[in-house]
């Protein structure tokens, strides 16, 4: 039996996909649904069909990123099912990868823009809700004060913001060696008062 509207959800991808793209190169100042669709070899109007206007088209671009990372994260939580903390290290170590294996979701990940609204607010927290979740389980298993939690939190995000711009600039290189480095010091976190 054929699926219902498969080439819908090609095209649709496809726009997402190209909308990424337009991102990395314009911003989101200078996002263009013409230049997508002309970019897709579609007419101009064809993303319509897929997305309301341009603050739809938008939200589905940080959806499909989000949707990304969850398949990971949750690969993640399964296999560490049952240790809190290392699922907190291996979530860690997995975004760095994730960081570093889509450079092109980077700017979508890490959007400031004055024209966001609460909707995209909302969607790019989403991305770290499973993340922050288990800390907080973790830090609440452990009988963590406040502060230290907060101190700790900042320190790993700190770790892998900093781990993918020194491997992104040449400073580090992206292999498994940097990777142990990487959840050696995270994970060490965790043993620090």
């Amino acid at each position: 039996m054929k699926a219902a509207h498969p080439r819908r959800n090609s095209k649709r991808e496809d726009l997402i996909k190209a909308g990424i793209q337009e991102i990395n190169k314009h911003g989101i100042a200078g996002f263009s649904m013409r230049r997508i669709a002309d970019d897709c070899g579609l007419s101009c109007g064809a993303p319509y069909k897929h997305f309301e206007n341009r603050k739809d088209f938008i939200a589905a671009v940080i959806e499909y990123v989000n949707g990304q990372w969850r398949v990971r994260q949750q690969e993640l939580l399964d296999q560490y099912a049952g240790d809190l903390r290392r699922q907190i290290v291996e979530m860690s170590v997995g975004y760095v990868e994730f960081l570093m294996e889509h450079p092109h979701y980077r700017s979508i990940l890490m959007l400031k823009d004055e024209e966001f609204d609460n909707t995209y607010h909302r969607l790019r927290g989403e991305l770290s809700s499973p993340t922050q979740q288990l800390a907080q389980q973790f830090f609440d298993s452990v009988g963590m004060d406040d502060f230290t939690s907060r101190r700790k939190v900042y320190v790993v995000r700190s770790l892998i913001f900093g781990a993918v711009i020194l491997m992104d600039n040449g400073e580090m290189a992206y292999n498994q060696e940097t990777l142990e480095f990487i959840r050696f010091s995270i994970n060490r976190e965790f043993d620090l008062p």
